[in-house]
């Protein structure tokens, strides 16, 4: 399905590039739900955000190519491998004439700049990211912070706990929200309140859910958790749906399909996240832009 921005221009909208969690997978087993690791697209309106750049972005730059805007915004859930590793083959960046501006929150207030470069250097990487055509800006802020953009845009933000910790985006837009909460592990109790509050009344909540409650069980502190524990927080914000997500790279199509109407059974607006998949809510009355 080609990607087409609304007329008018009031709809908010997310598109899947990658829904795999730590490393791709691929291979027939992994056709249907899509091998890329994280990187969505949301549009407000006209307004172009990216979450995460993982292997997913490179599709994403494909699909844009010449027509990406001239300013791109990529905001980070955090700094791993799996969701930074697409960012030298992005097409934009490869063409030239733009500005792409990184936003990172989970470094106390610093910007990505300083850990990209170490990763984006010899000999672990020919090329840095400053060499490439397009001109990076790195921005830091700290996880719960409101980050306010120039055109105000506004899109709040929240701290998850992971490994290195992680942000939670939420974005607002004609009286319409999405919210992305990846990566996460859970605690007790569940869900926590400021989370429920930030999630409250959502549209959709795109959740990490790479384990099932019987995996996660041997994989306590690898900082991610499970599609039981997203329904919980859906229930708990009276969110409408919710999209399961950083699905785990062993889990072919046949677990997640299986996995899928078990989840369904539980929450029927749920769904497993596929590569591709766009979702589009209008703005309501109003609220069009």
């Amino acid at each position: 399905m080609l990607w087409k921005v609304p007329e008018p221009a009031d709809a908010l909208q997310v598109r899947f590039w990658g829904v795999r969690g730590s490393v791709c997978a691929s291979g027939q087993r992994f056709s249907e739900f899509g091998g890329h690791t994280p990187c969505v697209e949301v549009r407000c309106g006209t307004r172009l955000f990216i979450v995460d750049a993982g292997t997913g972005l490179t599709a994403l730059g494909a699909h844009l190519g010449a027509e990406a805007p001239r300013e791109i915004d990529i905001l980070f859930s955090h700094l791993h491998l799996d969701h930074i590793g697409g960012l030298p083959f992005f097409k934009p960046a490869l063409l030239g004439g733009r500005i792409i501006r990184t936003h990172c929150g989970n470094l106390d207030g610093a910007c990505a700049k300083g850990p990209l470069d170490r990763v984006f250097a010899p000999p672990v990487f020919p090329v840095r990211l400053d060499q490439l055509p397009s001109r990076f800006e790195h921005h830091g802020f700290r996880a719960g912070e409101t980050l306010r953009f120039a055109d105000g845009t506004c899109v709040e933000t929240q701290p998850l706990p992971h490994p290195d910790g992680a942000t939670g985006y939420r974005f607002t837009h004609g009286g319409r929200a999405v919210c992305y909460i990846s990566d996460i592990e859970h605690g007790e109790p569940w869900p926590p309140d400021d989370l429920v509050h930030f999630v409250r009344g959502a549209d959709l909540v795109i959740y990490d859910g790479m384990f099932s409650e019987e995996e996660y069980c041997g994989c306590r502190g690898w900082g991610h958790s499970t599609w039981q524990k997203g329904v919980a927080l859906c229930r708990a914000a009276e969110a409408r749906a919710l999209a399961i997500f950083h699905l785990h790279p062993a889990h072919d199509d046949a677990c997640l399909r299986a996995q899928e109407a078990e989840l369904k059974r539980l929450m029927p607006s749920a769904f497993v996240a596929r590569e591709g998949q766009c979702l589009e809510w209008p703005a309501t009355v109003g609220q069009a832009a």
